[in-house]
């Protein structure tokens, strides 16, 4: 993997993103798996119901393709509870990605509940870095996100250079909202995050998620009160 856009693809990442932009995220995966496999990654956070959509749409296109989370060793028991009913459903085995440094190392490092202090630095410690090492290793990664969710997300295209981490970014449900993706839940049955049915939106960390009141932004449960919304793997 190139750390640095390398030359010439810059055009054919601009035409497949307007090429792909009106297909169904079904076209655009096929696309980028017959595209990038087997040097192709799917992210799963196994808490908000899009990456269960497309880890369902990827396993019935290509169920080789691996799929991977990031074990911040902070998630809710509810989401480790789906990784594992979504490993026996599919009979595959999602790879955790830890950070390098533990809690308790973290601590004598930069001291009690760094989340609570300066977020940024926890998001890129437990997430951003580990995914960079993780992702060193493919060529392409498939994300869940969506126009809908934040304003930093209104533009994203279908397919784009992921200059933070240098490899193509697959985008497959940017058009979609939040009422298409539960459609395609209850329609095929499929097994969800159990926090959803106490109110919780959009899952991360423990420290850092709560439920969402009536008429609350999909991500306003996320670091509440610290005027964050990403955790820097996509900004």
């Amino acid at each position: 993997m190139l750390a640095h856009e390398p030359p010439g693809i810059a055009l054919a990442i601009e035409n497949a993103a307007r090429e792909l932009e009106d297909a169904t995220p079904h076209a655009i995966l096929r696309w980028a798996l017959q595209r990038f496999a087997p040097r192709i990654v799917l992210a799963c956070s196994f808490g908000g119901p899009t990456g269960i959509v497309a880890l369902d749409l990827v396993m019935n296109l290509d169920p080789k393709t691996p799929v991977y989370y990031l074990d911040t060793d902070l998630l809710f028991p509810e989401t480790y509870a789906l990784v594992e009913r979504i490993a026996a459903k599919y009979d595959i085995v999602p790879r955790a990605v830890r950070p390098s440094i533990g809690l308790t190392a973290q601590e004598a490092a930069f001291g009690a509940a760094l989340w609570e202090r300066n977020p940024d630095a926890c998001c890129s410690l437990r997430k951003v870095e580990p995914q960079r090492e993780f992702l060193a290793g493919y060529d392409a990664w498939i994300t869940g996100i969506r126009r809908d969710q934040t304003t930093s997300r209104r533009q994203a295209p279908v397919v784009q250079w992921d200059e933070q981490f240098g490899l193509v970014k697959i985008n497959p449900f940017v058009r979609w909202d939040e009422e298409r993706i539960w459609a395609y839940v209850r329609f095929h049955d499929l097994p969800v995050n159990g926090l959803h049915e106490r109110g919780y939106a959009s899952i991360g960390c423990v420290p850092c998620t709560r439920a969402i009141g009536a008429g609350e932004d999909l991500r306003a449960g996320r670091w509440p009160g610290l005027g964050k919304t990403e955790c820097g793997l996509h900004v």
